[in-house]
């Protein structure tokens, strides 16, 4: 009789067959981990991509809200007729656009850019200007600061006799340093100021220079906008001088899409500033607007003055914009070897632009 030897191992088929069924596990095991690995970093992509685009069209819709509040009705008035140099506007890299001095009067408060950003990935982006006034700066008087001509007599805030300079007492210096308590920045250079008499007329300078005392507007290269054109035969501050003047600071913010070496971001410009990054990677930027002239009120207008069936609209009749923002993520997607998108579309009331005051 036989017996089983209790040294003897596995046959070489029974080897085999535990190697093809371990493998089977360990392959299945290590596809299920591959594609797990894959849809964290579709996800981890397009949270990244989602979070870029919520948080630079969120500021963007806030600026636009906010676009029109304290500017004059039509626009602030700009130095404009014959002689009068261009008004330098915030580009994009590479671009050197220019405010319309030549067939407008005014800046207004949203001037468009339809098709003047780069072209990404084959797509035309727009660029926007947006003005508001600054109402943190009013807080240090309680209100605007009013100024006098150089030749009034006492002892108050005063205007040069040619308009270059403004001069402040102790009593205001606060409205020139700032106050970090409130929020409130000083006054700095590239900084503009809106000046207005009691008529409601109006005109912008640019600030180059500034010490305790006095606020400069020297016309030279430090007037990045070239507003201080005080020679111009309209639209400067030449012609509102003399009387009693308002002055409020103006907040300009520009908003493009910047190439970024294959890393588009979505950019805004502060004044004539530092452009500051807000997303990225933004491969489409496109900004339409609704109109109202009270008849036909024409919808999806991408730029503006804009001539439409013999009638000219222009900026002022904005009440509604389109926003459609679209990014991609920084990285291919391990798994469709491919960048993730994701694309935004909303729409902005202005109501700064269509507030009426009725009781006036």
């Amino acid at each position: 009789m036989r017996t089983r030897n209790s040294q003897a191992g596995f046959s070489l088929l029974e080897l085999l067959a535990a190697t093809a069924l371990g493998l089977v596990v360990i392959g299945t095991a290590m596809t299920t981990f591959k594609d797990a690995l894959g849809m964290t970093n579709v996800a981890t992509n397009l949270a990244d991509a989602s979070q870029n685009l919520r948080g630079g069209t969120n500021l963007l819709v806030r600026d636009m809200t906010e676009a029109g509040r304290g500017i004059p009705t039509g626009g602030i008035p700009i130095p404009n007729g014959a002689g009068v140099g261009p008004l330098n506007r915030p580009s994009p890299p590479g671009l050197a656009y220019t405010f319309d001095n030549v067939t407008a009067t005014t800046l207004t408060a949203i001037v468009t850019g339809g098709g003047k950003g780069p072209i990404i990935d084959g797509r035309v982006t727009d660029m926007v200007t947006l003005l508001t006034i600054d109402p943190i700066l009013d807080t240090a008087l309680n209100g605007a600061l009013q100024v006098q001509p150089f030749n009034t007599v006492g002892f108050v805030p005063k205007l040069a006799n040619d308009g270059s300079s403004l001069a402040v007492t102790p009593n205001e210096q606060t409205w020139v340093a700032g106050n970090p308590a409130d929020g409130r920045p000083a006054i700095a250079k590239g900084d503009l100021l809106m000046f207005m008499d009691p008529a409601g007329n109006a005109a912008i300078q640019t600030v180059t220079r500034v010490d305790p005392t006095t606020v400069y507007f020297d016309s030279d290269a430090e007037d990045r906008f070239s507003f201080n054109q005080r020679n111009a035969t309209a639209g400067s501050i030449t012609q509102i001088l003399g009387q009693t003047l308002t002055v409020q600071r103006v907040i300009m913010y520009t908003y493009y899409v910047e190439p970024g070496n294959g890393l588009p971001r979505l950019m805004r410009q502060y004044n004539n500033g530092t452009p500051q990054a807000l997303a990225g990677v933004v491969e489409d930027l496109e900004l339409s607007y609704d109109l109202v002239d009270g008849s036909v009120n024409p919808t999806a207008k991408h730029d503006l003055p804009l001539l439409l069936n013999g009638v000219m609209y222009s900026p002022n009749q904005i009440r509604k914009a389109n926003i459609h923002v679209g990014v991609r993520s920084e990285t291919m997607s391990m798994r469709t070897k491919d960048y993730l998108r994701t694309h935004m579309s909303t729409v902005v009331s202005l109501r700064n632009l269509a507030f009426v005051d009725r009781y006036k």
